[in-house]
């Protein structure tokens, strides 16, 4: 892992092109080596009207995605400040700062490839910004990662294990919380809500931290770009959370499937987003 961090630290110095020109061909190999099949069976469940080939490209494009965002976390993590966030250009942050300090947000951040960058750029605007993150296995990947992502503004990490009452805490004191919402946990705090027609395991903590706390919505989608990636932030919701937690992660799935679609190779298609399944339905892995 060592290794693996001194690669990304001289990747900061190399010309923007090349690292992702390298991380095109890194996605390739990992798409031939690693959750290609994975990949293919959520794309199967969730755009049936594609022909294989069509979905195959997707795939193909995911890997490419993830392996640029990846080797360009070097720069993101050990480049100066200035110059890593001069790759991360901003769209449409009024709605943010006509809400900022006057209540709390919860900036709604699905997994697509720039979803680190974008984090990134939302700490380094925003000091009032925190978020959660899982403790990895590896110790010295975790301590890199940790520093990594408090170097905007000392940014807070709350790990999933210490569960929500630091979010909560946090939403009260009128902060905002970059949350990603769209992982399958288990059906634990979960309801099979709909995603692309599927029933999917869908956490209900969005509804229930805005019905505690009063947060107010705000979507934040980060794409990649042939220069480097943007950050756009959505108006907030109106009517969320409402009494009907499906209704909500139904209404919470379908913007993140209307997102996709406008870029389905930079959506985090190799999780297994349909794991949990609904008593007596058969794995789709």
């Amino acid at each position: 892992m060592r290794l693996v961090l001194a690669l990304l630290w001289i990747l900061r110095w190399l010309p923007a092109k090349w690292v992702a020109t390298m991380g095109h061909g890194l996605g390739n190999l990992l798409f031939h080596w690693g959750r290609k099949r994975v990949a293919l069976i959520n794309l199967e469940k969730c755009m049936p009207e594609k022909s294989a080939a069509e979905r195959e490209a997707i795939a193909c494009g995911v890997f490419q995605a993830l392996g640029r965002s990846t080797l360009e976390l070097g720069h993101l993590w050990y480049a100066p400040i200035p110059d890593a966030m001069a790759r991360v250009t901003v769209r449409d942050r009024d709605y943010v700062d006509q809400l900022i300090g006057k209540v709390p947000i919860i900036f709604l951040a699905p997994h697509f490839v720039g979803l680190d960058q974008g984090g990134a750029r939302a700490s380094y605007d925003f000091p009032a910004v925190f978020s959660m993150y899982s403790t990895q296995k590896n110790k010295v990947f975790d301590r890199a990662l940790r520093r990594a992502r408090q170097r905007w503004n000392g940014a807070e990490l709350v790990t999933r294990q210490q569960g929500l009452r630091p979010v909560l805490r946090g939403l009260k004191e009128k902060r905002v919380f970059y949350y990603l919402p769209d992982m399958d946990f288990g059906a634990k705090d979960a309801v099979f809500a709909d995603f692309f027609g599927v029933k999917t395991a869908t956490v209900t903590a969005l509804s229930r931290l805005c019905q505690i706390t009063g947060a107010k919505v705000i979507p934040a989608i980060t794409r990649q770009t042939p220069n480097g990636y943007e950050l756009r932030y959505y108006p907030p919701w109106e009517n969320f959370p409402t009494d009907d937690p499906i209704a909500d992660a139904n209404r919470m799935n379908a913007f993140i499937e209307a997102r996709i679609r406008e870029m389905p190779e930079q959506y985090f298609w190799v999780h297994k987003r349909f794991k949990t399944r609904p008593e007596g339905e058969a794995s789709f892995y």
